[in-house]
């Protein structure tokens, strides 16, 4: 049953910073299940204005709350909000973004699917901001705020800054125009065991029925075939961008070879300018950018279109991964060039050597060295392309050399998994475990490598301790959300660092990475399959559906790229459409099909399509407009170049900010065609056209 009721309010009490300020007489006029769950709303007055406010019951637990102001004059106010006091004591809390001082808010640059959620045993809370309104576009950003401590949850109206990588503080300047200011936002309050064993299931659910699904059956983010996407990608890596791209070169009298780990729009055909490199030239299999990874969709792609070319060249890339050295079981990450600086017209550019110069090292990307050459072996890389290996040589072809390469590496795992269950985060020159992330889920991707040598084996060893890890991340991670992974702190964003393995307290919440989320996720869908017991299906659902809270569900005003689908990255920084999404893709397939939910296979192929739309080409208007503005050079031979996310610095704006410098193929347009090729070889031709 639905109904309405409309009341105006102009009960004014006293304010710290001598704002009006204004309370809701809930207990009035909300429907009964609420009087338990929430003490009093407070709200702003915009100078002098009061809101005419509209409170509608949508269901039994569920209402909407509407606030309008209507002003004569412009005016300036700085901050507006509202404050929910919930009636409990949480012990759970959970947002999309930290705001670990009074100063921080999160900015509705964060909002891909925004909603502040508490609960305790029997009661659980959750407030979302109405999209509805937001979509019209608003004179002044919104925000939300959690803070624990003080049981207090606030939505706002601020301008605000960057600050930090990236966390967002409120900023001066706020100007209302005369007319109507509307602020709309849901209240969800569940009772069931169910919403509180799994805080996201009816959020994503709402999310996705409230605002994703019309936009997808609008044919959002991209309609039709991806067919042509792929074909830029490939045409691009190894036709138009050849020379900048793809690396051949012999190495122990063995041609191998891949695409560079990294470009930049100086390495265009096109640019007028002269080359200079953003990083060292390398080529890396590793969590983030695996060139093996890539090079399966080549080989894929390479059958379905009889092209022998392209498949000499993914099999160069197997050759290289198979030539990384194994000591004692453990290998290197990366083969990489000498950097070498040169200047030319009074100017200084980076180049790299050639290929007889080459090291095998580890990623940079770590809590002790950004020198590859003096970083340590990462356990979850070896774990990453291991699990590679097997995937080319159970669903590709059956080279020994994979295999036999996998079980050496997955002998020396086991011998030094700890008695707890997890796997070292890092292992010193001397092969001996490291102090970071010992106890961190990044042990879910080990998981996985061992379960599917396992199936190719039959060697219970590797099936024992894959469980024995599962459970150790079941036990101490997932409960508590510590998804603390290398990218958390060891990526471009290290706010936090003295955080490690402790909450934030002002928002009971770890700095939390999705990287690491999807890794148990994918780990725990495959515990399930493999022994048949639901209560890992049942945890992997809720991490799956924590996952699917930083997917974008709606088409911000703000954003001028398609974003539906979509993924941020963690909860202190400010990504969109992050190349991540066409791992993710797949697994949300998976589980839709495992809980016949059209729902997740809608999310899991918007991902997928999602993955293209930072694309330049000309399928891509909106983006390749926003390129154009960028790079005005720009032209047909550029097609394909991709950059790995938008709006990363917190800012976006319609002549090109947030569409960045570079491509990554292993970790965008390769790794998305990757990921299509991959899907319709599972699935079908059919299979992304009919949902």
């Amino acid at each position: 049953m639905r109904y309405l009721l409309l009341i105006v309010l102009t009960l004014l009490i006293s304010c710290g910073d001598n704002r009006p300020n204004n309370t809701i007489l809930f207990q009035d006029y909300i429907p009964k299940i609420f009087k338990d769950y929430i003490a009093e709303i407070r709200f702003d007055s915009l100078g002098e204005y009061q809101p005419e406010i509209t409170i509608e019951k949508l269901s039994s637990n569920l209402i909407h709350i509407n606030l309008t102001y209507t002003l004569k004059d412009t005016l300036e106010q700085n901050d507006w909000q509202i404050t929910i006091l919930p009636d409990f004591q949480p012990d759970f809390h959970w947002s999309p973004h930290l705001t670990p001082t009074d100063e921080h808010i999160i900015s509705q640059h964060v909002f891909r699917a925004p909603a502040m959620i508490v609960s305790e045993d029997q009661k659980q809370l959750v407030i979302i901001p109405d999209l509805d309104i937001l979509q019209k576009g608003s004179p002044v950003k919104w925000y939300m705020d959690l803070d624990a401590p003080d049981n207090i949850l606030t939505l706002g109206s601020s301008n605000d800054a960057v600050r930090e990588h990236v966390l967002f503080v409120r900023d001066s300047g706020a100007v209302y125009p005369p007319g109507t200011f509307e602020y709309g936002f849901y209240i969800i309050a569940n009772q069931d065991q169910e919403s509180i064993f799994n805080p996201w299931e009816k959020p994503v659910s709402f999310f996705w029925d409230r605002w994703g699904k019309a936009l997808y059956e609008q044919g959002q983010p991209i309609q039709g075939t991806l067919e042509p996407y792929v074909e830029h990608t490939y045409n691009w890596a190894f036709h138009t961008w050849k020379d900048a791209v793809w690396q051949e070169f012999t190495l122990k009298d063995k041609e191998v070879g891949a695409p560079a780990f990294i470009v930049n729009y100086t390495q265009s055909p096109n640019y007028p300018g002269e080359v200079d490199e953003r990083e060292f030239r390398s080529v890396w299999n590793q969590a983030w950018f695996s060139s093996l990874r890539s090079a399966q969709g080549v080989y894929r792609y390479a059958l379905r279109s009889n092209n022998s070319d392209l498949l000499q060249k993914a099999r160069l890339t197997k050759e290289l991964a198979l030539a990384f050295p194994q000591e004692q079981g453990f290998f290197p990450s990366v083969i990489a060039t000498e950097p070498v600086m040169v200047e030319i017209g009074g100017k200084v550019y980076q180049r790299s050597k050639e290929w007889d110069s080459y090291l095998f090292v580890n990623s940079n990307r770590n809590p002790y060295s950004r020198d590859p050459r003096e970083s340590p072996y990462h356990i979850l890389d070896m774990s990453v392309t291991a699990d590679h290996m097997l995937a080319w040589y159970s669903e590709l072809e059956a080279d020994p050399r994979l295999l036999e390469y996998a079980i050496i590496y997955a002998d020396a795992l086991v011998e030094i998994q700890f008695k707890d269950g997890f796997f070292p985060g890092w292992l010193d020159s001397e092969l001996r475990p490291m102090e970071h992330l010992n106890q961190s889920p990044e042990s879910s991707m080990s998981v996985t490598f061992l379960l599917k040598l396992y199936k190719l084996t039959s060697n219970e060893k590797y099936l024992h301790s894959a469980i024995k890890a599962m459970d150790a991340v079941i036990k101490e991670v997932i409960p508590e959300g510590q998804w603390e992974d290398f990218e958390t702190y060891w990526s471009c964003c290290t706010y936090g660092v003295d955080h490690l393995n402790r909450k934030f307290e002002r928002n009971n919440m770890y700095k939390q990475n999705n990287f690491s989320i999807f890794w148990t996720a994918e780990a725990l869908y495959n515990t399930y399959k493999i022994t048949g017991d639901k209560n890992y299906l049942n945890w992997g659902k809720r991490t799956l559906d924590e996952l699917l809270m930083m997917q974008a569900v709606w088409q911000p005003p703000y954003m001028y790229i398609n974003t539906l689908g979509g993924f941020g990255v963690m909860n202190a920084d400010g990504e969109w459409n992050d190349s991540r999404q066409s791992l993710f893709a797949e697994l949300i397939i998976k589980y839709g099909l495992e809980f016949d939910d059209e729902s997740y296979i809608q999310r899991g192929i918007a991902a997928l399509r999602s993955s293209f739309v930072m694309m330049y080409c000309p399928e891509n208007p909106k983006t390749k407009a926003l390129w154009e503005k960028k790079y005005e050079f720009f032209d047909e031979k550029d097609y394909g170049f991709m950059m790995e996310n938008y709006g990363h610095i917190g800012y976006t704006d319609p002549e090109g900010m947030g569409v960045g410098t570079f491509t990554i193929y292993d970790w965008g347009n390769g790794a998305a065609s990757e990921a299509y090729n991959r899907i319709i070889d599972h699935y079908g031709d059919e299979f992304i056209l009919e949902h």
